[in-house]
């Protein structure tokens, strides 16, 4: 059609799907694609993922493993593992996610049969952001009681404490009494000559020999505090008891922030994140200057560091720093392929790749020396070795801290930082785990859920926080521990394992390679260290992850929260978690192919071929991608118009479409008819 006039031919929309016209521009947004839409800078990208990848466990527990797994030698397998296991698989989730504009689900279009790694991802991403809040839950509860001038767990004289509160005894000898068995404070002088020599105390009164009759069950009133204050502990996850209101509260309160962030997508998370991605830093900064003023510091800091190379022969010290790359960086959960779909087409997804991983690993070992630092100084203060004052995870983060401030002067001010840090630690991650799952369901349905985006993230956010009350009661904390240990367990090694299988053999190393050059340009690509990334993704990284996984699976027991073993059914829960993931990838082979036409070689072939759709979203992209792939004796996943042959009867069928110029008429193609 053309314009009378002029004769030139008059621009015509392109078609994507029958009938409906792509989505008009949106005014003003600047996105390079219009109908998903783009970070509003690559800033926001880079804090994104920085938060996503800095998150609890850097704080709370990368100390812990670095300690109790070598010292310092311990920084060797880390780094080791690191650079062939985290970084690759790091760079790989950014690439793919960038290269096709889509999230953990609709980017394996570019490997068919490995589909239901995506959906694996997605639905432990799910199970972790119910329990993940809870934990953030935990947070605000403290920041609250931060907020006093004594803190709380100071003292053994509140409704919470037992008669095994530690300073309940420690105030008793010092007014000149003793613990009896009858769990009562007794003054010496009250006591007869038969009841000093059964307690060791001399006839003046001496008690150089007498021991506390309850010392082996003693614990501190910030242990208290946090079994019996804040979680109300019913002893078993069988006992539910009742819903603790002030932590249902705090939860609700969460899923509101998280909400109110998300509500807009990466429009409004990509702006908090400017926020909950940089204050950690200036915490933690907070933390270690104040850290290095106490007396006895030195002594938690060459704790930490010290190297015990003898440890370095136990095979669990290699699979812990494995484990903690893989966890510590977020690869395989979904996040860094939803967060890097939002990227602009020529991101330097390579550059991204290289910086946030070293800067979290660079964070790890910064938070262990301020978190040692304040934890030798609580050990000075006690007079105990550092090691007995060291606990694991939950009890390093809700139990040693808060027992460490009490020892510095104005405790409830750094009591409330460190809180206040956790909880933005804890948002960042919770933001992409649910931005995850999200994202996964609007590429899935984008016609219906797309423009219902901040209705969907309202309703999930809903169903969430009534999913998650079964952790805010008496047994909450037992379902917390479960799911931590389950949820996101080895599957996500499986996950990892397959994502290098399916690119490095099945897609080829040689043609990502070319997708990647088509983002990044020829010069980085064409690097000779560049072949690197391809032999850990078909060989290096795959072996690590099969080291881990055999190592993980041969050692394997029940894991426990603690001392407290659950129950069979628990663990009869917890697997059915795992195989809500991992039994995705069994089920799309078989739908794959059952779906596929032809003798069993071409049903297979065809599963580990691209479909049609399958490469940049943008037309220009896909032009230049299938000319990269050309030039450099590849050939592009998916076609160069994204429709399949079956499609191309419907391609040069007229289509009426709109104009700045009125109506024209066009083809799928958008050639004029």
């Amino acid at each position: 059609m053309t314009d009378s006039a002029s004769n030139e031919k008059i621009p015509v929309q392109v078609f994507v799907n029958d009938p409906a016209p792509l989505p008009a521009k949106k005014p003003g947004s600047g996105d390079e694609n219009e109908e998903r839409g783009n970070w509003t800078s690559q800033m926001d990208f880079m804090l994104s993922c920085i938060g996503y990848a800095v998150g609890l466990g850097n704080v709370w527990r990368f100390p812990y493993l670095c300690y109790s797994n070598g010292g310092g030698a311990f920084l060797i397998p880390y780094v080791i593992m690191l650079m062939f296991a985290g970084i690759p698989l790091f760079f790989l989730e950014l690439s793919i996610g960038q290269y096709g504009s889509n999230g953990p689900i609709r980017c394996w279009r570019s490997v068919p049969a490995i589909r239901g790694v995506g959906y694996g991802m997605v639905a432990a991403s799910a199970f972790v952001g119910i329990y993940y809040n809870v934990i953030i839950c935990y947070t605000i509860f403290y920041m609250i009681q931060s907020l006093t001038s004594v803190l709380p767990w100071e003292d053994c004289h509140h409704s919470w404490n037992s008669y095994l509160c530690s300073e309940l005894f420690d105030e008793c000898v010092d007014e000149g009494g003793i613990v009896t068995l009858n769990k009562t404070c007794v003054p010496i002088a009250n006591l007869t000559s038969e009841e000093k020599a059964f307690y060791n105390v001399s006839e003046d009164g001496n008690l150089t020999h007498y021991t506390d009759p309850f010392h082996d069950d003693r614990k501190g009133p910030s242990e208290e505090f946090y079994r019996n204050g804040m979680l109300h502990d019913s002893g078993s996850i069988e006992e539910s008891g009742y819903v603790i209101w002030q932590l249902a509260l705090c939860l609700l309160l969460a899923w509101l922030i998280v909400f109110l962030c998300l509500a807009k997508g990466i429009k409004s998370s990509g702006k908090v994140v400017y926020f909950t991605a940089t204050f950690p830093y200036i915490v933690l900064f907070i933390l270690l200057i104040r850290g290095l003023t106490l007396p006895g510091f030195k002594d938690g800091i060459i704790f930490f560091i010290t190297p015990r190379w003898e440890l370095l022969k136990n095979p669990k010290v290699w699979k812990d720093a494995a484990v903690q790359i893989f966890y510590s960086l977020s690869a395989s959960w979904g996040g860094l392929t939803t967060l890097s779909s939002y990227n602009r087409f020529k991101n330097n997804c390579f550059r991204d790749a290289m910086i946030v991983p070293l800067l979290n690993c660079a964070t790890s070992v910064f938070a262990g020396v301020v978190i040692f630092s304040i934890l030798g100084a609580m050990a000075f203060e006690l007079g105990k070795p550092v090691a007995e004052v060291v606990d694991e995870q939950f009890g390093l983060a809700f139990v040693a801290y808060p027992e460490a401030v009490t020892h510095m002067p104005g405790s409830p001010v750094w009591s409330f930082l460190f809180f206040f840090m956790l909880l933005t630690l804890g948002l960042d991650s919770q933001f992409c785990i649910i931005e995850t799952v999200v994202t996964a369901l609007t590429d899935q349905f984008p016609d219906y859920l797309r423009p219902r985006k901040t209705k969907l993230v309202a309703g999930y956010c809903t169903a969430c926080f009534f999913i998650g009350l079964i952790c805010v009661t008496q047994a909450g904390s037992y379902w917390v521990v479960l799911m931590d240990k389950y949820a996101a367990d080895f599957a996500l090694l499986i996950f990892a394992f397959m994502e290098c299988i399916g690119i490095g053999w099945i897609y080829g190393a040689k043609r990502f390679t070319n997708d990647i050059r088509t983002m990044v340009g020829d010069r980085i690509v064409d690097s000779v260290l560049f072949k690197w990334w391809s032999l850990n993704w078909c060989f290096l990284t795959p072996a690590v992850l099969s080291f881990v996984l055999l190592f993980n699976w041969s050692s394997w027991s029940n894991p426990t929260a603690g001392d407290y073993e659950f129950p069979a059914w628990a663990h009869g829960f917890g697997w059915v978690l795992i195989m809500s993931s991992i039994s995705w990838i069994p089920i799309v082979w078989v739908y794959e192919f059952v779906k596929a036409e032809g003798s069993i070689l071409e049903r297979f072939r065809a599963m580990g071929t691209p479909t049609s759709d399958w490469g940049p979203a943008l037309p220009a992209h896909r032009n230049e991608a299938y000319n990269v792939h050309e030039r450099h004796g590849t050939t592009m996943g998916g076609t160069i118009d994204g429709f399949a042959p079956e499609d191309y009867m419907h391609v040069n069928q007229p289509k009426y479409v709109p104009t700045e110029n009125g109506i024209a008429m066009g083809n799928l193609r958008g050639e004029s008819v």
